[in-house]
């Protein structure tokens, strides 16, 4: 766990907080999300279970929120109510999953990402869809879909290095 740690440290450029554990590994082999504590050291609740790290993956999603998709995936959460039944679906899943390892009231009915109102910050969704497979976050697995392969150059961080 602790090149992994060393590695997660590499991709964000400063020690990861509340780290539990590896929820997904790219293709190259080198964490892409951590699961982190609902509670951090210090007491302050926090709501982001699946952390994205790997640079290329957060870089590709940026590109994708300056391009306007999250308004688009806005609108359609609007006008599609089955999309919009499946997104609170994803919610419930979130926050299920977060609770099963820790129930934080101040945060209890808080997922991420926006969710199941809005569409914000699409590094949570592809971190959820990474993390927890496809089918659950919709938006998660289109983020997926729009950044595969953002490993293709190479990894972000050599483990030799």
């Amino acid at each position: 766990m602790q090149d992994d740690l060393d590695i997660v440290e590499a991709q964000l450029g400063r020690r990861p907080r509340g780290t539990r554990a590896i929820a997904h590994r790219c293709p190259c082999g080198n964490p892409d999300v951590v699961e982190t504590s609902p509670r951090l050291e210090d007491g302050t609740p926090f709501p982001t279970l699946y952390y994205l790290t790997c640079p290329h993956a957060t870089a590709a999603c940026s590109r994708l929120e300056s391009a306007g998709v999250m308004r688009d995936m806005q609108e359609r959460l609007s006008t599609d109510p089955e999309l919009a039944e499946q997104y609170k679906k994803a919610a419930e899943d979130y926050v299920t999953r977060r609770k099963a390892i820790q129930d934080v009231p101040e945060i209890a009915h808080v997922a991420a990402g926006g969710m199941p109102d809005r569409v914000k910050c699409l590094h949570v969704h592809l971190g959820h869809a990474l993390a927890v497979g496809r089918g659950i976050n919709p938006f998660g697995d289109e983020v997926r879909d729009a950044v595969e392969p953002w490993w293709a150059d190479g990894p972000c961080v050599r483990k030799d290095s």
